[in-house]
């Protein structure tokens, strides 16, 4: 780590030359500097680097690799980067002129926190406002948050910042995962290192834009990740909390299988959710399932047009 570099901030991109400079110069904008940006071009193909240069000379670290993926990408630009803080932010996202500032400020603060975290506004491709994500829905205060976040472990990587002892202790993102590579870094971060959240909307993140999200490999990928952390949290939270974290899981993804006509994969997690679900309100929606399941069946059924 150089002793003057405190904010590193890595962008993984891939044929992203138009939408890219709106994110750096988000960074730019900042209130509070960033003292390295790096790019990390997972292969384009279509003239990044010439746009890098022209545009932001050495202001900005590009970095080239054959395309091996976002995980890779982040990895790599993790490996590289020399700051005391690091943050992540995606090519299609950009952050609010006090992001990086309120982060800091929050991580000087709590010595012991490996991450901060803050809230998100959704948008469009047209950058038009979707919602807002509130992460204090989820991670209810501030501190240990594994118990929270095994119910809702979404995470948006440009509203995170770490502490460079994070990942040096925990690795970064499994690369071995399609999808869900941030729910499992998430889980993983929050069963080691305490969590917290700056209650303001820093960042604005695009959604339906070129993603992996609507995979159908997504649904198992995410049961895995809950799956594993669940098995790794068995005698330090308590069964019942994991057990109807569990159930929650298998509901939402057995309703996306049924969606994407996966119908025994979606059944048999509709199975799993009631045989562990106490909760009544959460069995009306597994049975829910039954109806909504079989009437995307006969739809399908139905001639074209």
């Amino acid at each position: 780590m150089a002793p003057d570099i405190e904010v590193s901030v890595i962008i993984p991109t891939y044929n992203r030359r138009d939408l890219l400079p709106r994110a750096i110069d988000s960074v730019l904008a900042q209130t509070h500097r960033v003292d390295e940006i790096i790019v990390v071009d997972d292969g384009s193909t279509d003239g990044t680097a010439d746009m890098l240069q022209a545009r932001y000379g050495e202001r900005v670290k590009h970095v080239w690799q054959s395309n091996a993926g976002v995980s890779a990408a982040r990895n790599h630009g993790l490996r590289l980067a020399r700051g005391r803080y690091l943050a992540l932010l995606d090519s299609d996202d950009e952050w609010l002129p006090e992001k990086t500032a309120l982060q800091v400020a929050f991580l000087e603060s709590r010595p012991d926190f490996g991450m901060v975290v803050c809230d998100v506004e959704r948008i469009d491709g047209d950058y038009r406002h979707i919602d807002v994500f509130h992460r204090r829905e989820v991670i209810r205060e501030d501190g240990w948050a594994l118990r929270w976040l095994l119910h809702n472990p979404a995470l948006i990587p440009a509203s995170v910042m770490l502490r460079r002892q994070v990942v040096d202790q925990l690795g970064g993102f499994d690369e071995a995962l399609r999808t869900a590579e941030d729910l499992e870094f998430h889980l993983r971060v929050a069963r080691h290192w305490p969590i917290g959240v700056v209650e303001l909307a820093l960042v604005r993140a695009m959604r339906g834009h070129d993603g992996l999200s609507a995979a159908s490999s997504t649904y198992d990928d995410y049961v895995r990740v809950v799956e594993a952390a669940v098995a790794g949290a068995r005698g330090t939270l308590d069964d019942g909390e994991l057990d109807a974290a569990l159930a929650g899981t298998y509901l939402r993804n057995a309703r996306g299988m049924l969606i994407r006509r996966r119908w025994v994969a979606g059944g048999r997690l509709a199975s799993r959710a009631w045989r562990l679900s106490r909760d009544r309100g959460q069995r009306r929606e597994i049975l829910a399932l039954l109806p909504f399941g079989l009437k995307r069946f006969l739809r399908g059924l139905l001639p074209a047009g």
